[in-house]
């Protein structure tokens, strides 16, 4: 994905920020909408305070794009420290037990290189986890963490999660290392306190570093010093609007169709341009990558290459926009 200039009166796009450890999510979204004096930012996943990376911010009509955006694998850099258990399952929360006074001897063996290899086995593929009981995961209502303050008793309820692959970087007497691929709603938090517990002496999450979120990588990244109060800074790393989702089919339409895709009315053949007027002929020249089978969403842009609308291929309307982005 190229990254272009845009002026800062015109910035619709996401901004890719590497977070650093300290602020939230929402500070790094105050603090862009502050230097842009936009209300429309917001982010596509959020990450702990103490973990860092790839932040992708959605700004201006991009916002309409981010259920679109936010889809796709993550990728995590952890650091998990063996023996401690805490409240939060990471090292920011109370310690609820230590092992790491233990005859050093014993906790090697329960967390040696070949007996974590074989129990992160247990944690690839699809799978049951019960989210941290500080999380944002509601019960009844209410926010876990909120009740977890108030010391009042949580139990999350276990959802389905999906973990592509756990890469084990390094084991020692102290920490483990990990690199894992998973879909989103997966907990590292949780990952690093479950993995303890099939040990047999604790473990909780130290650090954690995101180098990918969806489409968007630690290339595309820019530190919060190098934009800060700067809103041409900002601009000058936005990604366009016009870039955004680059494996979904496109097409360009009429100055009638683009009149009628502002409006959130459905499209004709006649409407598009690039697209032999045939109906079932286009349908069948809009597909994607699984042998030629139609897709379902497309993004519609109007002759002077400016993006108007997500539409979704219908063969009773042929095009009807779903996110309409003027």
């Amino acid at each position: 994905m190229a990254v272009l200039k845009n002026q800062p009166s015109d910035m619709d796009g996401v901004l890719v920020v590497d977070k650093p450890t300290g602020p939230t999510s929402h500070d790094i979204v105050a603090h862009v909408r502050r230097t842009l004096g936009k209300r429309r930012v917001g982010h596509l996943g959020t990450l702990d305070p103490m973990a860092t990376g790839v932040l992708p911010l959605v700004v201006g009509r991009a916002t309409r794009l981010a259920s679109l955006l936010s889809v796709g694998a993550k990728v995590y850099e952890a650091s998990m420290l063996i023996g401690v258990t805490t409240d939060t399952y990471d090292v920011t929360g109370n310690i609820t037990a230590d092992a790491r006074n233990r005859h050093s001897g014993e906790l090697e063996r329960q967390a040696s290189h070949e007996t974590v290899l074989r129990a992160t086995e247990k944690f690839v593929g699809n799978f049951m986890q019960t989210p941290p009981p500080f999380s944002a995961k509601k019960i009844n209502g209410v926010r876990a963490y909120r009740l977890a303050r108030k010391k009042q008793p949580i139990q999350p309820p276990t959802v389905e999660v999906k973990v592509h692959s756990l890469e084990l970087l390094s084991v020692t007497t102290t920490h483990i290392k990990c690199r894992v691929k998973c879909d989103s709603g997966f907990y590292m938090r949780a990952l690093a306190h479950d993995l303890g517990r099939n040990l047999g002496c604790g473990a909780c999450l130290e650090s954690l570093r995101r180098e990918q979120n969806g489409s968007f990588t630690m290339d595309q990244a820019v530190t919060i010093e190098n934009i800060a109060n700067n809103e041409s800074a900002i601009a000058h790393n936005l990604l366009p609007i016009e870039t955004l989702l680059p494996d979904m089919p496109t097409v360009v339409v009429t100055d009638q169709g683009a009149k009628r895709a502002s409006h959130g009315n459905a499209l004709s053949a006649r409407d598009v341009i690039t697209a032999d007027p045939q109906h079932e002929t286009f349908i069948e020249t809009v597909t994607g990558p699984n042998g030629g089978q139609p897709v379902s969403l497309i993004k519609l842009f109007n002759e002077d290459g400016n993006l108007l609308a997500i539409a979704r291929a219908d063969e009773a309307t042929f095009l009807r926009p779903t996110i309409v982005l003027v």
